[in-house]
C-alpha cells in the first residue's frame, strides 16, 4: 500500500522521531508493509515566498489555504503512472471516521491525505476530494494530526503490520462492540484482584466471559453502539438487563464480575 501526505509541514511525517516512523508503523515501513511518501505543498507555490495561504474574501480572521497550489499538486501527483489514489481531505463537515472506514481504506492500493492549515481550505479544493473525513466535533490546528490517526488506524489493519495479526481481530469496534477488559501480572494489586475466570485455564469459559464482558462494557460506556451490534437474543437481553439495573452507569471500570453476571442472566 502507498500512503502519501500533502502538507506544508511534511517534516511532521518524515522526521526519524515522528509518530509514523516509530513502533509498529516504523517496523511496517521497514518491512515493506506500506510505503509512506510526504509531499511539501510549497513545492507547488509560484511566488518567491512559496505562499500557500491568503486572506479570505469578505474579511474575517486568519488565513485560508489557497486553491492553486493544491490543484497543481494534485494534477501532478495524480498524473503519475501509479495506482489510482483515494484523495482524502479533512474538514468538520466530513464523514465521521470510524473503524469501518479505516477497514475500507486499508483495502485500497493508494491513499493521498491532504492536510489543511490555518482557517481551513478554499472551498473549491473539495471538488478534488474522493472523500472528506472528520475525526470528531473538535478543531485541530492542522490536518497533519488527523492524517497521522488515519495512517495509524489503517496500517495496523494491513497484513504483516502487527506481530500477532489476531490482535486486530479482537479490538474495540471490530464486531460493533467495545473490547473486553484485560489484565496482566500481578494477579492482585492494591486490593484489586484479576477475575478468577482468567486464571483457571478454561479457554471456553474465558471466551464466554470475554464476550459477555464486551457486551456489558459497551452497555456501560457506549450504549449507542448496541443498536448496530450483531447480538443474539440472549446477548441483547444481557445488555438490556444491565442497563435496567439501578446505578448501572456508575459501575466500576473493572466491569461486572462473574457472580454479578450470574445474577443478570
Amino acid at each position: 500500500m502507498i500512503i502519501e501526505t500533502l502538507s506544508v509541514f511534511p517534516q511532521m511525517f518524515g522526521h526519524a522521531d515522528s509518530a509514523v516512523s516509530a513502533s509498529i508503523l516504523g517496523r511496517a515501513q521497514a518491512n515493506g508493509v506500506f510505503t509512506l511518501v510526504n509531499h511539501d505543498l510549497r513545492n507547488w507555490a509560484r511566488d518567491r515566498h512559496r505562499s500557500t495561504d491568503d486572506e479570505p474574501f469578505g474579511g474575517g480572521p486568519g488565513l485560508l489555504m489557497k486553491v492553486e497550489p493544491v490543484f497543481r499538486a494534485l494534477d501532478e501527483l495524480l498524473a503519475e503512472p501509479a495506482e489510482p489514489a483515494e484523495v482524502v481531505f479533512f474538514a468538520p463537515f466530513g464523514q465521521r471516521y470510524d473503524q469501518g472506514l479505516a477497514r475500507e481504506l486499508s483495502g485500497l492500493p493508494r491513499l493521498l491525505l491532504v492536510c489543511g492549515r490555518y482557517e481551513g481550505l478554499d472551498e473549491r479544493v473539495y471538488t478534488r476530494a474522493s472523500r472528506v473525513v472528520s475525526l470528531g466535533d473538535f478543531v485541530l490546528t492542522g490536518g497533519e494530526l488527523a492524517a497521522m490517526c488515519v495512517i495509524d488506524s489503517v496500517v495496523r489493519l494491513l497484513p504483516g503490520a502487527l506481530g500477532d495479526q489476531c490482535s486486530a481481530l479482537e479490538e474495540s469496534f471490530t464486531d460493533g462492540l467495545l473490547e473486553y477488559p484485560q489484565y496482566t501480572r500481578p494477579a492482585e494489586f492494591a486490593g484489586m484482584a484479576v477475575p478468577e475466570v482468567l486464571l483457571n485455564g478454561n479457554h471456553a469459559l474465558i471466551g464466554r466471559w470475554r464476550r459477555e464482558q464486551s457486551i456489558i462494557r459497551t452497555a456501560r460506556w457506549r450504549p449507542d453502539l448496541l443498536a448496530q451490534a450483531e447480538l443474539t437474543d440472549d446477548e441483547r437481553a444481557l445488555a438490556e438487563q444491565f442497563l435496567a439495573q439501578p446505578g448501572a452507569p456508575a459501575k466500576a471500570l473493572g466491569e461486572v464480575n462473574v457472580s454479578e453476571r450470574d445474577q443478570l442472566i
